[in-house]
């Protein structure tokens, strides 16, 4: 069984077509590399895969429960999506990274400073970087931050809008691992993974599956 599927999916905007026609089936363990010109509507399927945008047409399914089914911040909990440009609050890293838990979906769930310092750790950040002020990070450090705040809150499904499109090549390297790494240590989970690196998506991703805009 996929963990995510969508069936024959189309999303308009102003009575045009973005896309439609749309078919994909996420199978658990794979991060699948969703490839398209600029302009084909990637962010905008990734965002839709997420609950966040609106479906003009088809269905889509986390596991054999369809998405008008879920209750929406279980499923958003279940599946996450991670902006290209990410939003941080005001206050230090590990403010946002504990803000989160104050939603009620993730109150039964605690913050594991340990594991977030292991996980920056991996990502060449001290354990200083947590007291860092969130206004201060450069556009790539705030990718890290918005990644780790994910990650942290163990999803089954993350939806990664171009992750490391802001960092230089070691620090890409050191993420493209965690990710690897993350998928390995449960079998359910899986990862949609966009760039323009074709390289990159050779690297981590098991499949690739193009998206085309209607004109």
């Amino acid at each position: 069984m996929s963990q995510l599927s969508a069936i024959n999916l189309g999303r308009k905007i102003n009575s045009r077509w973005v896309w439609r026609g749309v078919n994909l089936a996420l199978s658990p363990g794979v991060c699948l590399g969703l490839v398209g010109a600029t302009g084909t509507g990637k962010t905008l399927l990734l965002r839709t895969l997420a609950g966040l945008d609106p479906i003009d047409k088809g269905e889509i399914k986390l596991g054999n429960r369809p998405l008008n089914q879920c209750y929406m911040p279980q499923y958003r909990s279940f599946v996450i999506y991670l902006h290209q440009r990410p939003i941080l609050l005001e206050g230090t890293v590990e403010t946002n990274l504990k803000s989160v838990y104050n939603l009620s979906i993730h109150r039964q769930k605690s913050y594991n400073s340990q594991r977030v310092e292991n996980w920056f750790l991996d990502l060449g950040r001290s354990p200083n970087f947590l007291q860092q002020s969130a206004q201060n990070l450069s556009g790539g450090e705030t990718q890290l931050v918005a990644l780790i705040r994910a990650l942290q809150l163990d999803p089954l499904v993350l939806l990664l809008d171009e992750p490391t499109a802001s960092l230089d090549p070691r620090t890409t390297e050191q993420v493209e691992s965690l990710i690897q790494r993350w998928l390995t240590e449960n079998p359910e989970r899986a990862c949609i993974w966009t760039s323009h690196d074709s390289k990159q998506l050779h690297r981590v991703t098991q499949v690739q599956q193009e998206l085309v805009s209607v004109h």
